[in-house]
């Protein structure tokens, strides 16, 4: 691998302006994303179990769509059902076995959707769409040459001998992961605000409050503003009073999470489009808008990182659904956070990472390794980051397992 280092003053963590933006667990995107990943998780948990190894997936493409509901205050229910578009590939059969894939991913569709909402029934207000495949990508030949390529039978494989992942890792595409380390006070605040209100701690005691709070922050100098919404459950709130209420409530412990971070001044905008004299508030029977027609897609909210930063390095990529043994998209993108961390830890500097592939290259050999450091690393100093990364590289197949243990929250 190709380990380039080089200082970049400019990288520090209190940019001159920055924008920070988070997608809460119940907006329809995270949904999105966290269903492509549970699903990828149970998939891989079964398979391994029962096959002795996670079989080719990705559940990357799943989508769902809004449905519509009924709300008024001290009541709300779905009229409509919350479409699920089960996109995206997975292994139909391991030797003369035969894999219940569709029967399986509605299961675990239906208990992701009753932890996620509870107040929607899986059972009556989900509809499927069910579009999987079992097709390879390009390299699965039918030529006389190809037949006994391992590639014709990568859904379909006739025993451990025909993933070669079981004997060589090698990177499933030409891609790349970022990180970045540490946070900046505005993105600890972002992340605090949504992991706070929407902790079981917090709804235990405010069971009005919805999980579909999305806030976007930024900071221009010292000046920190953020514009959110926060949803209310209708079968909580018993009038318009009670509504003002309760954000009352969440500002205030929005600006006692600002003051623990050193943050004393805060301009705070909640629900913006609520229009009291009309009783337009943002009232829902679920916690979400995914009930009144927004939809979700998976990767197009959070990064890895948990935020949305456009002033920091990003990729397009979308981690959730990806096959977690292989998958650059995902494995790359979680590396390079982890090692920008422990780069920070060790080293003592602000710090970026990419961390780029080739495809069919080893998985533990990238292409290139680009840290950009805030400060210079020269002599020895260099010679230890360099064994630092070959060393954090070869342990990047233990992720799989990190992941599936749920150990690390990839939106």
């Amino acid at each position: 691998m190709d380990i380039i280092i080089c200082k970049s003053p400019c990288i520090g963590v209190e940019l001159e302006n920055e924008i920070v933006e988070r997608k809460g667990v119940g907006h329809p995107d995270t949904l999105a994303d966290a269903l492509a990943e549970e699903l990828s998780i149970q998939y891989s948990i079964y398979t391994r179990e029962k096959f002795g190894a996670v079989l080719h997936h990705n559940f990357d493409k799943v989508g769902l769509l809004g449905g519509a509901s009924h709300v008024e205050f001290g009541k709300g229910y779905l009229v409509k059902p919350i479409r699920v578009l089960l996109n995206g590939r997975a292994s139909t059969k391991f030797g003369d076995t035969v894999i219940p894939v569709e029967e399986l991913i509605y299961k675990w569709t239906k208990d992701f959707i009753l932890n996620s909402l509870p107040n929607v029934n899986p059972d009556t207000d989900l509809e499927f769409h069910y579009n999987m495949s079992n097709q390879s990508s390009p390299g699965k030949s039918d030529d006389k040459e190809a037949i006994s390529g391992k590639r014709k039978y990568w859904f379909e494989p006739r025993g451990l001998f025909d993933l070669q992942e079981q004997t060589l890792l090698v990177s499933n595409d030409t891609s790349l992961g970022v990180g970045y380390f540490p946070n900046s006070k505005l993105e600890t605040l972002v992340l605090s605000i949504e992991r706070k209100l929407n902790s079981q701690e917090y709804k235990r005691n405010h069971p009005w409050i919805g999980s579909d709070i999305k806030i976007m922050g930024i900071r221009s100098n010292n000046k920190f503003s953020i514009t959110m919404c926060i949803p209310q459950i209708a079968n909580h709130v018993k009038n318009v009073n009670e509504y003002e209420n309760n954000l009352i409530d969440a500002k205030a412990e929005i600006y006692k999470l600002a003051k623990s971070e050193a943050i004393d001044e805060l301009e705070l905008n909640v629900n913006t489009r609520d229009n009291f004299s009309t009783c337009e508030l943002y009232l829902t029977a679920t916690g979400s808008s995914l009930e009144s027609g927004d939809e979700g897609l998976a990767g197009r909210g959070n990064r890895v990182s948990g935020l949305i930063t456009p002033y920091r390095p990003m990729s397009m990529e979308g981690a959730c659904g990806k096959n977690p043994v292989y998958h650059i998209g995902k494995l790359y993108y979680v590396a390079a956070i982890l090692l920008s961390q422990k780069i920070y830890d060790k080293f003592g500097t602000i710090n970026q990472v990419a961390i780029i592939s080739q495809s069919g290259r080893k998985l533990i050999d990238p292409w290139k390794v680009i840290i950009l450091a805030h400060t210079d690393f020269e002599g020895d100093d260099e010679v230890e980051l360099r064994k630092f990364v070959i060393s954090e590289m070869n342990n990047i197949p233990n992720i799989t397992d990190r992941i599936l243990n749920k150990e690390l929250a990839l939106c």
